[in-house]
């Protein structure tokens, strides 16, 4: 079946198309991002207006493409800034008037089950299934998802990029509400790490040196933590301006990249992990997925 998802984050709205086959495989056909950041500002729990239009115009757009990739089903799918937001309904109604189409908010939990199922889809040797986390670190949040002997856990704290940066977290601040996912995941002796979303292959991409984003370099890569510490203090030591110019940095993520960097370094510490496995196969891979079951 072939399915367009939307994902409305925090910081971007991303599109993917694909096609999944019966075995739940998923075979990206078309892809596409737009820095929309609609959850500017929140700390006050409230979407921006100028950000909802900005939103619902790149929406409008990736809809207008679907036609011409012989889409079957469509899914629009929102995360934290919406999921958190006092005013979330006038964008849902925003979004519906302009396309016709409902938006499905995802709770934390289903989130952070989404990108577990998204995330072993694309990935099927190098890591150890049974004992492996699914670490989705987004805008607004971050997911946990691993596996206890009652079975999956999943859990969704307030801690993403855009809002650690907007907060100025500190490192402590940041382990603070982190810890009590990571306490949990702790006691099963993780043996490996999974990371998706922006900020990991962002810093895969920068640690390759990638001028050009080539996801199936990114996609797999073995992440240490060394390599976690090399590129933050290399990103500390360059002004704003400069990183815009960083191979393998989108421009648009230079402002709240050094926040994203350092959530990953404290997840890597406290769980004593010497490195994690970047997948480009995430929320968006899970998604398609349900919405392609009931058609199968």
């Amino acid at each position: 079946m072939r399915v367009a998802v939307i994902d409305v984050g925090t910081n971007s709205t991303r599109l993917l198309i694909a096609e999944v086959n019966r075995q739940k495989e998923v075979k990206p056909l078309h892809t596409d991002l737009v820095t929309t950041r609609l959850g500017k500002g929140i700390g006050t729990a409230k979407l921006m207006p100028s950000a909802i239009g900005n939103t619902v115009t790149v929406i409008d757009d990736y809809l207008k493409r679907t036609p011409g990739w012989q889409v079957e089903k469509v899914v629009i799918a929102a995360t934290s800034a919406v999921r958190n937001a006092v005013n979330r309904e006038d964008f849902l109604r925003t979004v519906f008037k302009r396309t016709g189409l409902e938006v499905k908010v995802l709770s934390g939990a289903e989130e952070a089950l989404l990108s577990y199922q998204g995330a072993l889809s694309g990935l099927h040797t190098g890591f150890d299934s049974q004992n492996a986390v699914v670490m989705d670190l987004g805008g607004g949040s971050t997911e946990f998802t691993w596996k206890t002997p009652g079975g999956l856990s999943c859990r969704s704290v307030e801690v993403g990029v855009v809002r650690a940066t907007e907060g100025n977290f500190t490192d402590a601040e940041i382990l603070s509400l982190l810890v009590s996912p990571l306490q949990e995941i702790r006691k099963i002796s993780p043996v490996d790490l999974i990371g998706v979303g922006g900020t990991v292959t962002t810093i895969a991409a920068i640690s390759l040196s990638l001028r050009v984003y080539n996801p199936e370099l990114v996609h797999g890569f073995d992440l240490s933590a060394g390599q976690v510490e090399k590129t933050l203090s290399l990103l500390t030591a360059l002004p704003l301006e400069k990183r815009r110019c960083l191979p393998g940095l989108q421009p648009e993520r230079a402002d709240i990249i050094i926040a994203g960097v350092r959530i990953v370094k404290q997840i890597l510490l406290y769980l004593e992990l010497p490195r994690l496995k970047v997948s480009e196969a995430d929320l968006m891979y899970g998604l398609a997925i349900r919405e392609s079951d009931s058609g199968l």
